[in-house]
């Protein structure tokens, strides 16, 4: 049967323990990860304090952008939250979720290609769903207890975030390569909380995580879009959105 593709970002690796009765379990993530409160402050200069953009000064098609990119980045960690449910628990689904999750990493190098061509599209979809197929890897390894097998595929999904970033940076000068290499593991890090949290069934932290997950993943998308519309003004027809 094939295995679910789908990746979780951890920036560093957990602690696994042996319990009195030999029962290995997971004892923490240490976060790490994927990246987006850093993009949004230091991308682009799109954030408020450092590219003076507001969502009041944009054009339509500047806002337009924002809420595509929200839409699509939100579906990201929409069914990765339904994957990790459904993994966790051993549920059939989990292969479906994966399955939309590998869609959503289409769509995403699709909005990209818009202004960045087909080949730097299919670039990024290539990377993100090895994105998507390693964080299955790291979910299966911290179920089973297995360190060692959580280290290999958790250095992999950093390696992964590293690359994603290489390829934006050089797309995109208002993108950093170190702001996008922290977005990214900031999103592998508040992802890998969330996997904890549904592991150790703490459900109050559980929600919490996720909420986490949810907000990075916003403020990542808006970075995002808003250097877009700084690299391409002439698409966005206003100079408000752009000015420094």
């Amino acid at each position: 049967m094939r295995r679910p593709q789908l990746s979780l970002n951890a920036a560093a690796t957990p602690v696994i323990v042996t319990n009195a009765e030999g029962n290995m379990r997971l004892l923490r993530f240490v976060p790490a990860m994927l990246v987006c409160s850093a993009l949004a402050a230091g991308c682009a200069g799109a954030s408020a304090t450092s590219g003076k953009t507001s969502i009041a000064s944009q054009s339509e098609a500047a806002w337009t952008l924002r809420q595509d990119m929200r839409k699509l980045w939100t579906e990201h960690v929409v069914w990765t939250r339904s994957y990790i449910v459904a993994a966790v628990a051993g549920q059939p689904d989990a292969q479906n979720a994966a399955d939309r999750l590998m869609r959503n990493q289409e769509e995403i190098g699709n909005a990209v290609a818009r202004y960045y061509g087909s080949a730097a599209g299919q670039q990024l979809t290539t990377l993100l769903k090895q994105h998507i197929a390693v964080a299955a890897d790291v979910i299966k390894a911290a179920k089973s207890g297995d360190q060692a097998a959580f280290k290999q595929a958790d250095d992999r999904w950093q390696q992964n975030a590293v690359e994603i970033a290489d390829v934006l940076s050089k797309a995109n000068p208002n993108w950093p390569r170190a702001t996008l290499v922290d977005m990214m593991k900031r999103h592998l890090a508040t992802t890998s909380t969330e996997v904890e949290a549904r592991l150790k069934r703490n459900w109050d932290d559980d929600v919490k995580a996720y909420d986490a997950v949810y907000d990075h993943i916003l403020q990542m998308s808006d970075a995002l879009a808003d250097g877009i519309v700084k690299q391409f003004p002439n698409k966005f027809d206003t100079n408000a959105t752009v000015a420094n």
